[in-house]
């Protein structure tokens, strides 16, 4: 197994990770997560984010050393760089741009635009898209483009995953309900505007700061790549 991530409450409270949504926001299924307010916006109770955060990691680091597969999944603009930098860095897939639906529910025909994505991508590369007009060629490069942003992240996906990591509840709510009916465990962020019930692995933090997210996707990060060395050796 790998070596256990230890977290620490000081950490969480200097990357802004305590900080809720404004008091009027507040899904009553938070609540309990809640320490107060600070200027009108609740503050988590990070102890409770601490323990949560730590069985997520638990199970994400049992995940890899099983060799199930992951999904990250965050779509808000603040955070799709470092979210797909993360994913690249683990060698696992990634969902930045628009939930695209059916990614899940309807995996078989997201799979055809998949392969047809990725053989469009090597016709070009081998030159055979030469003997088309420049017009023509031109389109296709348009085409190869839009493909890229759609599917890029989940090219190596050949199977649905066994657990998908949201990193914005609120944004994603639709790759949430797919995976609850494809029987895939959701592990997500829960800010305090959210409905945790969907969730099977919750942490309690902001979903919206820059600095809050990283923090989570680094613990994350470093999880997997832990677990993944512990496998290896």
């Amino acid at each position: 197994m790998a070596k256990d991530i230890k977290l620490s409450v000081e950490e969480m409270e200097k990357a802004g990770v305590g900080f809720g949504h404004k008091m009027s926001k507040l899904h009553p299924k938070m609540k309990e997560y809640v320490s107060g307010s600070k200027n009108g916006v609740h503050l988590f109770d990070l102890e409770k984010t601490e323990k949560e955060f730590s069985k997520a990691l638990t199970y994400i680091s049992k995940l890899v050393a099983d060799g199930k597969n992951i999904i990250f999944v965050g779509t808000k603009i603040q955070l799709r760089s470092m979210i797909q930098e993360a994913a690249l860095e683990c060698g696992i897939s990634y969902v930045t741009e628009r939930w695209l639906g059916g990614t899940f529910t309807n995996f078989e025909t997201i799979q055809k635009r998949v392969s047809y994505f990725k053989d469009l991508e090597k016709k070009r590369e081998m030159g055979d898209l030469e003997k088309y007009t420049k017009k023509e060629r031109l389109d296709f490069d348009k085409e190869i483009a839009s493909l890229k942003v759609k599917f890029d992240g989940v090219r190596n996906m050949t199977k649905l995953p066994e657990a998908v990591i949201i990193f914005g509840l609120d944004k994603d709510l639709t790759c949430a309900l797919e995976a609850k009916r494809k029987g895939i465990k959701i592990i997500s962020i829960t800010d305090t505007n959210v409905n945790p019930d969907i969730v099977d692995y919750m942490i309690p933090a902001n979903d919206d700061a820059i600095s809050s997210v990283r923090y989570i996707i680094n613990t994350i990060k470093e999880t997997i790549l832990n677990s993944k060395a512990a496998v290896v050796k």
